[in-house]
């Protein structure tokens, strides 16, 4: 009896002991996840603008996924849009309280005028830093992308316009074909018989057909020029002789029915429109539609423009470019965009190559690349000959340019180029009107 008792006691004792054991033992923990894999840094993404019709926006797609392919590391998002809604979008972006809305690279012009209002990045510590230069840019080019002395872009291209002529309609009207020498009197003689009319005595086609806001060619041909200085104006000098002859020789030709005034070329859809419609003989254009012509395997051939007696060639030292938005999130992807557009081997090669442009490098417009591109024009001479004479001239360089040329300038003209009134009539009222803005805004600024 006492010996099971006292079994039965140590088997107490162990129990007791093994609920010791347990209460005092740390909890048991579970074994800790793995530290989580280093997520994999994605590909910066940057907004690029530009506007265009879908020809030109296939290109610029193009040249975009060349570039990504060369820089995985950024992604492109890209914002095409027609040339008539795209101001307005971008204007309306950067008017908003979202700087996320606003693109980081974008295609404007002119670029002094956005950079006047502090939307623009300025790119001097880029161009220092990365050593890009302007060195084998057009003469005056640069100009065009800089405020103050201080870079707010690069310019993709050089606006540079040429003679179009349709070579069947020259053929059938037995005339010769236009040269780089052409005078304004050669142009006379051939918008003389190019032009006809039906039997109703409507026009059936025009000789010429070239927009009003290309005035400036003529007058800076003929020696004139819209302000006695486009970067620090005093006063207009559109009614001084040599600018007047001018736009009272591009007014002619339009009073004549030789050329197409505005709102009729405007309603057929623009000068290349009706020069691949066969409306009009002639126009005089930059390098944006060539591609279409070429599509469309038009006869065709370009000259440089014509000149008048003891005139000069007076190309536009300008176009459009590439510029950066002082609000972007991603400047150095931004950059590395901006200035790979500009490279020979970039974007300028395959903009150039599609003919979509006339490039701003003078080493891509020489090369046999482009002189020899195969496709019409024959005469690509022609576009070297205007660039190599580029000026500065077809609008201001500062910043209420945008202001008094749309309010004043082309306003009054436009009444010229529509026939409501006369170039001797409106050119001098204009210039009264231009003074005293000029006057109003403290020009000339010390």
């Amino acid at each position: 009896m006492h010996l099971r008792r006292l079994a039965l006691y140590l088997l107490v004792l162990l129990l007791l002991a093994g609920c010791d054991s347990a209460e005092s033992a740390p909890p048991q923990q579970p074994p800790a996840p793995p530290p989580p894999a280093p997520a994999e840094s994605g590909p910066v993404t940057i907004t690029w603008a530009f506007w265009g019709s879908p020809p030109e926006i296939a290109v610029h797609q193009q040249v975009g996924e060349a570039f990504m392919a060369s820089h995985p590391a950024i992604k492109l998002e890209m914002l095409a849009l027609p040339w008539s809604d795209y101001f307005t979008e971008i204007q309306s972006r950067w008017a908003g309280s979202d700087p996320a809305a606003v693109p980081d690279v974008l295609f404007v012009w002119p670029a002094p005028a956005f950079a006047a209002t502090g939307v623009l990045e300025n790119l001097d510590p880029w161009l220092e830093k990365s050593g890009f230069t302007f060195a084998d840019y057009w003469p005056a080019l640069p100009e065009s992308v800089m405020v103050n002395g201080s870079v707010y872009g690069l310019p993709r291209d050089i606006n540079v316009e040429v003679l179009y002529y349709n070579k069947s309609m020259f053929d059938e009207a037995g005339l010769a074909y236009p040269t780089d020498a052409w005078s304004w009197a050669d142009l006379q003689t051939a918008v003389d018989t190019l032009s006809q009319l039906d039997e109703g005595g409507r026009v059936a086609r025009y000789g010429l057909a070239m927009a009003g806001s290309k005035y400036q060619l003529w007058v800076g041909q003929n020696r004139g020029a819209i302000l006695d200085d486009m970067r620090n104006p005093s006063r207009c000098t559109l009614a001084e002789p040599p600018a007047l002859e001018a736009i009272k020789f591009f007014a002619g030709l339009m009073n004549n029915n030789q050329a197409m005034r505005d709102a009729a070329l405007s309603q057929a859809g623009g000068d290349a429109a009706v020069f691949l419609s066969g409306q009009a003989a002639m126009i005089i254009q930059n390098f944006g539609p060539l591609a279409g012509f070429n599509q469309a395997d038009l006869n065709y051939d370009v000259a440089a423009a014509p000149l008048p007696p003891d005139g000069q060639r007076s190309a536009s030292a300008g176009g459009g470019a590439w510029v950066m938005s002082a609000r972007s999130d991603n400047k150095e992807a931004a950059w590395e965009l901006m200035s790979w557009l500009q490279n020979p081997d970039g974007g300028q090669k395959i903009y150039s190559e599609t003919g979509l442009i006339f490039p701003a490098l003078q080493a891509t417009a020489r090369s046999a690349a482009f002189l020899q591109a195969g496709s019409p024009p024959a005469n690509r001479q022609a576009f070297l000959t205007e660039a190599e004479n580029a000026k500065v001239g077809r609008f201001g360089y500062f910043p209420e340019w945008g202001e008094l040329d749309g309010a004043i300038i082309s306003p009054g003209l436009q009444r010229v180029w529509s026939g409501e009134t006369t170039a001797e009539a409106a050119v001098p009222e204009i210039c009264q009107q231009v003074d005293a803005f000029l006057a109003q805004h403290g020009y000339p600024r010390q």
